[in-house]
């Protein structure tokens, strides 16, 4: 089954589907989307079963100080708390979304990345692979989820921890985030190289090439 949605996103590429004339003003829910009230579940048919004892982050490439993060070392930096809204590229959107975790700006800070850094690779223990804009990395609502509605994060949504930049479409907030690595150029990713958009702007309707 999961094959089967994969090649239906990858043909939806194809065939531009979901596109739809754009509306005069920016609205909240932007253009094609439909709200849900569950949180729908969308992987590549893999759920890998991390306990957080295990889990561990390295960063790297264009930053002063690369580092490797554990778990008990996440749980020591300022927490942070946000509220967002999630866009999939599959058309659903679901609104005022309580996230804990970390802020990516504290990262940042952290590993300080290299005037040249332009762009971050993000990876994950399921071998995804996705890149967004640092610009985009880098706003303020943006963080390393580790709680949802106040309790942990699910295996099934990404946990023990995932990226949630809410700017994007939900493709670019990779699950079981494993590394980050900061480059200067933009390199496709698991749906990039199958017909999606480099960055996947909502509200642009950046949902393929």
């Amino acid at each position: 089954m999961r094959q089967k949605l994969i090649d239906s996103k990858v043909r939806w590429a194809r065939e531009g589907r979901l596109l739809v004339p754009a509306p005069v003003e920016r609205r909240r829910l932007p253009p094609g989307q439909r709200l849900v009230k569950d949180w729908p579940v969308l992987d590549l048919g893999t759920q890998p079963n991390l306990m957080p004892r295990d889990w561990q982050l390295t960063v790297g490439g264009l930053v002063d100080r690369p580092l490797t993060l554990t778990w008990d070392a996440l749980q020591r930096l300022p927490r942070f708390e946000s509220q967002s809204d999630i866009h999939c590229v599959t058309a659903w959107s679901r609104y005022d979304n309580r996230w804990t975790g970390v802020a990516t700006k504290i990262l940042l800070a952290l590993v300080r990345p290299r005037f040249d850094a332009r762009f971050v690779i993000l990876r994950s223990f399921d071998s995804y692979a996705t890149a967004v804009p640092l610009e985009d990395f880098s706003g303020d609502d943006v963080l390393l989820a580790t709680h949802w509605e106040g309790q942990k994060l699910t295996r099934a949504h990404g946990g023990p921890v995932r990226l949630v930049l809410p700017k994007l479409y939900f493709w670019k907030s990779a699950k079981w985030l494993r590394h980050v690595w900061f480059t200067d150029r933009d390199v496709p990713g698991y749906w990039e190289a199958r017909g999606y958009h480099r960055r996947g702007d909502p509200w642009a309707q950046q949902r393929y090439e």
